[in-house]
């Protein structure tokens, strides 16, 4: 650092007669017509600091991506099985053939996942988040597991309701976590050429969070296994119990795993040297971001609170996520009134899920590359007012091919819509945020206030309106109509700069 000062700053005090020419490296005083001469040791220690940088990126890879995209698959496989499960018996056998019950099992999961998003996501902050993700994963890795004993209602409900404890533990803590590690992608302008061509590393700081939730095939190997499960004949067993064995049982390995291996925070873990551990701390404090400290600041937690932003993006991502409820709850039960078989529609729910992946990345690198979130957003909102546009309008009864494919466009649609928005919300909000207490607070509030149309979600599909799904669709339209406006008027009042003077000043008080 103290060669880089020189080159920059200092002024050469030799002076044989002409002027005294100062060491910036590669700059010139336009206003003036001088130029300064370049210095050796500034370019040499850039390089240098590049070359560190980059290799201790790579080595929080190796670890931090999988373990996380594990995470991710792992979530959404028991939090997405009940629909599953329902084409393979549950209803029938536990539930006592009530699309009402149905209803309550997938809303309760919601309930708690909205009580605790919030203090879970503080959680990550007031300990170690290796300590408080693997809790969360162990919670409800053993409550899913046991969804394959219910033999009632009521034990059903239960499952569900841990199962959403323990997610609320993990989803928005892990955005939280990416922000102990890694810097925000405009912080790196410089360094874009390096981590562009790196393969597997789509991001840095949130961006990463958002390859996270790109490469989430959950419910692409929810729709395969239930498929493969579909196939099991066994005399004593039956399927939907084997479905819910096989997705449940490696949660608790990985909830292991993860509390052995997932690296803490910068300043206490085992997996970095000290000069690695010094460079990742220096690079948190350009960006105000390293807070080293566990425990909760309650000032930030109040300014999250009382901050308008917070409740604002928590209502787009509400709206966006009455469409992803509607897909996990109901995507099988919409598929099967195109007329395919219970085995035939879980496999038919595998290409939207494919469709959805390619396009999240595309939407996201467009995201990144011109550091805008709300016209990303607005045109995945667009792409879901078509697709329940289409389900709503296009009747599956007496269909014709055409109209046959054209509610299978529609499913791709809601399905890429339903998910594609999550990565950018989450960054937007943690975007707007000056420490990592009101960020915890922020994410947070996505669930506590963007999941509760999701409870919606859980009624919109009664069997006795298939297969139209008439109350379903048009509150999907309706509302996907509401977050595109509300993304529109979000992403006018951040142009003029509110939100980068509101961050400024949650950093200072932060300090």
């Amino acid at each position: 650092m103290e060669a880089e000062k020189q080159a920059r700053f200092a002024e050469d005090t030799k002076q044989d007669g002409g002027a005294i020419h100062k060491t910036v490296t590669n700059t010139t005083d336009t206003e003036k017509g001088s130029s300064y001469a370049a210095s050796t040791a500034g370019v040499d220690h850039r390089i240098e600091s590049t070359k560190a940088e980059r290799r201790l990126l790579l080595k929080l890879d190796v670890v931090i991506l999988p373990l996380a995209v594990l995470l991710y698959l792992s979530a959404y496989l028991d939090r997405g099985n009940l629909g599953n499960a329902r084409l393979q018996g549950l209803e029938a056998t536990v539930l006592r053939g009530s699309d009402t019950n149905y209803s309550i099992a997938l809303s309760t999961f919601f309930i708690t996942y909205i009580i605790f998003s919030v203090p879970g996501t503080l959680l990550a902050k007031a300990i170690l988040p290796s300590t408080s993700i693997s809790l969360g994963a162990l919670i409800w890795s053993i409550a899913a597991t046991g969804q394959a004993a219910a033999f009632s209602p009521g034990a059903l409900y239960v499952c569900r309701l841990f199962v959403g404890v323990g997610e609320a533990l993990f989803g928005q803590a892990m955005a939280l976590y990416f922000t102990y590690w890694y810097l925000p992608q405009r912080a790196l302008q410089a360094h874009r050429p390096v981590y562009q061509r790196r393969i597997g590393c789509w991001r840095v700081g949130i961006s990463l969070l958002n390859l996270l939730t790109h490469v989430d095939l959950s419910p692409r190997f929810g729709g395969l296994i239930s498929f493969g499960v579909s196939s099991i004949k066994h005399s004593k067993i039956i399927q939907w119990r084997i479905l819910f064995l096989i997705e449940g049982l490696p949660s608790f390995v990985l909830a292991v795993v993860v509390f052995l291996f997932l690296p803490s925070r910068p300043q206490t873990t085992r997996y970095l040297t000290e000069d690695e551990r010094t460079l990742a701390l220096t690079r948190l404090n350009r960006k105000n971001l390293g807070e080293g400290h566990t425990g909760v600041d309650w000032r930030a937690v109040r300014r999250a609170l009382m901050d308008w932003k917070t409740y604002v993006v928590s209502v787009i991502y509400s709206c966006m996520n009455l469409g992803l409820g509607s897909v996990t709850g109901f995507l099988p039960t919409i598929i099967k009134g195109l007329g395919y078989t219970n085995a035939d529609a879980q496999l038919y729910t595998v290409p939207p899920y494919v469709v959805s992946l390619v396009f999240m990345l595309l939407m996201s690198t467009y995201s990144d590359r011109y550091q805008t979130r709300g016209i990303p957003a607005a045109s995945v909102f667009a792409i879901a007012i078509l697709g329940w546009g289409l389900l709503l309008g296009v009747s599956p009864i007496k269909p014709t091919h055409m109209m046959l494919h054209a509610r299978y466009f529609g499913c791709i649609c809601v399905v890429t819509a339903g998910y594609s928005n999550i990565p950018l919300i989450m960054s937007w909000q943690s975007a707007n945020t000056g420490s990592q207490s009101q960020r915890a607070v922020s994410l947070g509030m996505l669930n506590a206030v963007g999941q509760c149309l999701s409870v919606l979600a859980a009624f919109l599909f009664p069997t006795p309106e298939g297969p139209r799904y008439v109350k379903g669709c048009a509150t999907n339209l309706a509302f996907s109509s509401l977050g595109s406006y509300f993304d529109g008027l979000y992403d006018n009042i951040l142009s003029s700069g509110e939100s980068a003077e509101g961050c400024e000043r949650g950093r200072e008080a932060a300090e």
